[in-house]
Parts: C-alpha cells; sequence; structure tokens
C-alpha cells in the first residue's frame, strides 16, 4: 500500500516501500522530497537505534522546525532505517 506524507498542502514523500519502527513510518531517501527539507543541528539519541538527525521542513514559505529526521549510522538492530527518513509534527502520513 502506498503511503504520503503531507503536510502544509504539499506531499513530502510518497512511497509502497516504507518500513514501520515502534509505530513509526518511515520513507526511502529516494521517495522524499529533498527540496523542502533544511538541515538541523538537533541530534537525539535512541538506545537501540542510535544518534538521530534532524531536517526542518520548508512549504511555502512555513517552517516546520526539526519535523523529520533519519539514522546515518544506525545500531544493527535499526539497520534497516538507514537511508530513510520520518516525519512528526503534524505530517500527516495518509494511505
Amino acid at each position: 500500500m502506498t503511503k504520503k506524507a503531507v503536510w502544509n498542502g504539499q506531499t513530502l514523500a510518497e512511497s509502497a516501500d516504507t518500513k514501520v519502527s515502534d509505530g513509526v513510518i518511515f520513507f526511502p531517501d529516494e521517495a522524499v522530497k529533498r527540496e523542502f527539507l533544511r538541515p538541523s543541528s538537533t541530534t537525539s539519541s535512541d538506545a537501540s537505534k542510535g544518534q538521530a538527525r534532524f531536517y526542518s521542513l520548508w512549504v511555502e514559505g512555513v517552517e516546520n522546525p526539526d519535523a523529520a529526521w533519519y539514522y546515518p549510522d544506525p545500531k544493527p538492530a535499526a539497520r534497516s532505517l538507514k537511508h530513510h527518513i520520518a516525519f512528526w509534527r503534524d505530517v500527516e502520513i495518509t494511505e
């Protein structure tokens, strides 16, 4: 089933090949429209997944800070999340 990530009226990502981890949907890098992503200096750490890096979203001149994240070097248990991006903070995931 194809899933979409939508925020501020714009489709940010669309794929039938998503991954799910702890109830969070991760989209493959190639399915994400990178023109809406801006690097953030924010990081967080997850004991089972490793260190996450964040992106802020910019759509139609509106920012959604740190609304996307990824694991650049996931721990072995989360290797399948490498090259995948997840969204939150009012980003709607639909099927």
